[in-house]
């Protein structure tokens, strides 16, 4: 094991037990079940402890949603779940609807519709399927909700 997984390990102690408490104690808060894939979890578990001294936020965030992901093999995963290089169609709590693909951070770009993993809707889309709603909060510190309506698997799956 190496430094990074120490690290996380120590950021998760600083926060589980806070988060816990108030999902526990408000039964609303509670975050919806996600399903990651064994490449997807270790590509992610990557880049986010590689970065967490430049974007502490989104990492941190990004390995708290890793440390509750059900992680499975990637024959195993559902058309329905969100991937990396899925297309994901989602509607905010304002109505908007928006048509994505999620993607590394060296593939983004916003005027192609491609949302890199590390930034805050990133970070809410891995792992949920169609159907399923959270509550994240965007860069400006305001809280949404949104709700995915629809998946397409990574182009490779297509096949």
């Amino acid at each position: 094991m190496g430094p990074h997984v120490f690290r996380r390990a120590e950021r998760a102690v600083e926060t589980c037990d806070l988060r816990n408490f108030s999902m526990s104690q408000n039964p609303a808060n509670r975050l919806p079940k996600i399903t990651v894939t064994e490449p997807d979890f270790e590509s992610l578990s990557r880049i986010a402890n590689a970065s967490l001294d430049a974007f502490p936020d989104v990492a941190e965030e990004l390995l708290r949603e890793l440390d509750r992901a059900r992680v499975v093999a990637e024959r195993s995963a559902k058309p329905d779940v969100v991937r990396m290089n899925s297309v994901v169609s989602y509607r905010l709590d304002d109505g908007s609807e928006r048509r994505v693909v999620l993607v590394y951070p060296a593939a983004a770009d916003i005027s192609q519709s491609r949302v890199s993993i590390m930034t805050p809707i990133g970070t809410a889309l891995i792992g949920l399927k169609e159907g399923q709603s959270i509550t994240w909060t965007n860069r400006t510190g305001k809280r949404q909700q949104l709700t995915v309506l629809a998946v397409q698997p990574p182009a490779a799956d297509l096949s």
